[in-house]
């Protein structure tokens, strides 16, 4: 048997989008959502109840459509990130990486020897894979949230670790630390995000960010490959247009 190919990471290697949906709680709700034809499903172990005993479920649906389960962390702790990776993840997010050492620290816990220092064990990924020791590396997906301030100021220097996949420029705790909380779209923070993204680009990564319906074509044509969407936006609009369309022909 071979390693399952991670998506994701291949479309990003060949410069194409990458189409990552979010707020996908359950393993179920992924297989319902597999035809719809995404890359990847991102997990929410930061802000959610991804971990380690639901994780082989989650990731099974993922594995069922071809999409790669990426985790959201909750820590930038080595054994946190090769733990999740354990347990079926194909990819890592890790939130505020704010510095190259913190950068190289998510590398360290998500590669295996002679990268990083993943301990060796065979995760639900290997199962039944031969060389997986030898192949893992290719196929894990790792990406750090650029999302605070001192972030962007030492981008630089973030930008000089190798085999990071994503670089992303995470809009609302960017925001905060900005001094403008619950205003992503405050002319300081969009011109922060915007040249955040192509700083990451001229340094020849790839770019990620929030990519809602009304950002998307912006986003896409600035360059950004690994677009996130959450599906909570598309329910609530699609529920209250229902209700205005029942409404407006009430008798």
């Amino acid at each position: 048997m071979e390693i399952r190919p991670n998506k994701v990471k291949q479309k990003l290697a060949n410069g194409e989008l990458a189409y990552v949906i979010a707020g996908l709680t359950n393993a179920d709700d992924i297989d319902a959502f597999g035809p719809n034809g995404f890359d990847g499903v991102w997990l929410e172990g930061e802000h959610g109840s991804a971990g380690a005993t639901n994780l082989g479920d989650l990731t099974r649906a993922c594995d069922l459509w071809g999409m790669t389960s990426i985790v959201r962390v909750n820590r930038n702790d080595q054994a946190l990130i090769y733990r999740t990776l354990d347990c079926g993840a194909m990819g890592i997010v890790v939130p505020h990486v704010n510095t190259k050492a913190e950068a190289q620290n998510v590398v360290d816990g998500g590669k295996f020897a002679p990268i990083g220092h993943r301990g060796m064990f065979t995760s639900r990924q290997g199962y039944g894979v031969d060389n997986y020791f030898d192949v893992a590396n290719e196929q894990t997906l790792l990406v750090v949230l650029i999302e605070d301030i001192e972030a962007v100021k030492n981008l630089d220097e973030i930008l000089t670790v190798d085999h990071i996949d994503v670089f992303f420029v995470a809009p609302s705790d960017l925001a905060t630390s900005m001094g403008h909380i619950g205003n992503h779209n405050h002319p300081d923070v969009q011109n922060t995000i915007d040249d955040a993204l192509a700083r990451i680009q001229e340094a020849g990564h790839a770019a990620g960010t929030l990519a809602l319906d009304d950002t998307v074509e912006k986003y896409v044509k600035a360059g950004v490959q690994f677009l996130l969407v959450g599906v909570g936006g598309w329910i609530s609009s699609g529920a209250a247009d229902y209700k205005h369309r029942a409404e407006k022909n009430r008798i």
